[in-house]
């Protein structure tokens, strides 16, 4: 597109004179070129754009489709009923004594996740809670050899029963906080690569297993950060946290990687959105609820000045819809006014 000297450059298929000659020749007249160039056109119709592919049953898919279920969440209900059933124990047996704070006409509670801007300590430790579920209810045992760990070390000492026990929570969360914290990434990253990481087991067809984990989560995070974040982080940087692996290895990973998922990175918000809430399921259930705090004028400010920012891209982009239908020799001097004025909160 727009260089005819790339390699990615696709040159339609062009009718010839002699072509057409010869068609019309054999259907008799106009009407053979006409028909040996329509079937050019519908061959090059044909092409999909990679984003415009969808596999067969996408809408089973939870890592593309929002209204299927989590793997996560599925593999995790047996301890989230169980632990509905606990605090049903709990309130029963301890009903005199006084129960946790909760939001009143003084005074609100809330935590300092949202949606758009996730607690990163939080959120890293619920990704790591869904990595743990996905490896103790694991399906099956079958794995690949790129994320084979004795194969390819992230470490000098790799253990002899490293693929016989499987890694408790606060080993996970310890591997996966050390690489958000040293390549500094964000909340939102981790949940993206959650998505990732339940995209390859749908499309791989492969599971989590206690030898396989941590190439797994490190190919998901190498490719959420740069799907997510504006500057990534490159793959020497994460040799220079994985001592013991070298670029090739972590090249070779990122490319297989990319195969897997059938190069489909793109994340749909409303998928993101739904990760986001059954993280929040999943930590309330195993009593890793965001911290609450009650509500201060300052941060009140800051909600309301977010809230009007948001209100302001949405409405801004109805009316853009709206002024980019009107006839181009409408004027546009009676619609100024229907702009939505802009928020002049700080946040500070």
């Amino acid at each position: 597109m727009g260089n005819k000297h790339s390699c990615c450059v696709y040159a339609s298929p062009q009718v010839t004179r002699k072509e057409g000659a010869a068609a019309a020749g054999q259907t008799g007249g106009r009407r053979g070129f006409d028909e040996l160039a329509s079937n050019h056109e519908e061959s090059v119709g044909n092409l999909q754009h990679i984003s415009e592919r969808e596999p067969e049953d996408w809408d089973t898919d939870p890592s593309s489709h929002p209204k299927a279920g989590t793997i996560f969440m599925e593999r995790s209900k047996a301890s989230i009923q169980n632990g509905l059933v606990r605090k049903k124990s709990q309130n029963h047996l301890f009903e005199s004594r006084p129960m946790k704070k909760s939001s009143s006409c003084s005074t609100i509670f809330l935590d300092d996740s949202t949606v758009s801007q996730p607690n990163l300590k939080s959120t890293v430790k619920c990704v790591a809670l869904a990595i743990y579920f996905h490896i103790k209810n694991r399906t099956s045992n079958k794995h690949l050899d790129i994320f084979d760990e004795k194969l390819h070390p992230l470490t000098d000492s790799v253990p002899e029963d490293y693929d016989r026990h499987n890694p408790e929570h606060r080993q996970i969360y310890k591997f996966v906080r050390t690489l958000f914290n040293a390549a500094q990434l964000t909340a939102e990253c981790a949940i993206i690569t959650l998505v990732y990481l339940e995209r390859l087991l749908t499309y791989a067809e492969i599971d989590i297993t206690p030898g396989s984990w941590k190439r797994i989560v490190l190919g998901a995070i190498l490719l959420a950060s740069k799907v997510w974040d504006d500057q990534a982080v490159w793959n020497v940087d994460y040799c220079q946290i994985l001592k013991d692996i070298t670029v090739e290895n972590m090249n070779e990973l990122e490319r297989q990687f990319l195969e897997m998922l059938q190069f489909n990175i793109n994340v749909p918000s409303s998928v993101y959105a739904k990760y986001y809430f059954d993280l929040r399921t999943l930590a309330e259930a195993n009593e890793l609820a965001f911290p609450a705090e009650p509500l201060s004028r300052s941060r009140a400010q800051k909600l309301e000045a977010m809230s009007r920012i948001a209100e302001d891209r949405v409405v801004g982009g109805l009316v853009n819809s709206q002024i980019s239908a009107q006839k181009r020799w409408a004027s546009l001097d009676n619609v100024s006014c229907a702009i939505s004025r802009r928020s002049v909160a700080i946040l500070s």
